[in-house]
């Protein structure tokens, strides 16, 4: 087992029901022990009783018919708050990502706390939670603009490729979290040099 956030990404396709957003479920389907993070592409349609985030509750649903999909799965500190830096994090490179690999098409690109939009059109969709063991993040971009129950914008419209953009987000989170810990690790205590 590695101390450092894994990162893989999963071929196949996996129709993404909410069910995934459980601990071990990347111990099951990737066997990576530990802090992880994947990536992988496929349709959205989060069933009801799925559902973490109780402002979605009795909202439209939450679906799309292609996205690229990040599940992440922290052992490490399995706190709520840690974990929505993280997913906010997470968001900002994203933003940044995308940007960069469409930079004439993102003008109106921002990011609002973890969600990403396009003008008024909604490119992500995103929650953190927390089991007893682990802190979970599920971060996900439209690949195309069809299957939601409100406006969105897709990768394909930005000129954007998919695994392109999944495998360099996973890359981006692993080395943002390698950075943390190196600099976590190199800061001695208030008062140690005297």
């Amino acid at each position: 087992m590695s101390a450092a956030l894994q990162q893989h990404w999963i071929p196949d396709a996996i129709a993404y029901d909410g069910s995934q957003l459980r601990s071990h479920w990347i111990l099951e389907r990737c066997e990576l022990v530990g802090d992880a993070i994947v990536g992988f592409r496929g349709g959205c349609a989060v069933r009801r009783e799925e559902i973490a985030d109780l402002a979605d509750l009795d909202g439209p649903g939450i679906a799309g018919d292609d996205m690229v999909h990040l599940l992440w799965e922290a052992f490490t500190a399995p706190d709520l708050l840690l974990a929505v830096h993280r997913q906010r994090l997470l968001a900002a490179q994203a933003h940044a990502l995308v940007c960069e690999l469409a930079p004439a098409s993102t003008a109106g690109l921002r990011r609002d706390g973890d969600d990403l939009w396009l003008d008024q059109r909604k490119l992500s969709i995103s929650i953190a939670t927390v089991t007893p063991v682990s802190a979970l993040i599920h971060f996900a971009v439209n690949v195309a603009a069809t299957g939601a129950p409100v406006p969105i914008v897709g990768l394909a419209e930005l000129g954007i490729a998919p695994e392109t953009f999944g495998r360099a987000l996973l890359e981006r989170v692993a080395a943002e979290q390698a950075s943390i810990a190196a600099a976590r690790a190199v800061v001695r205590p208030k008062g140690e040099w005297r």
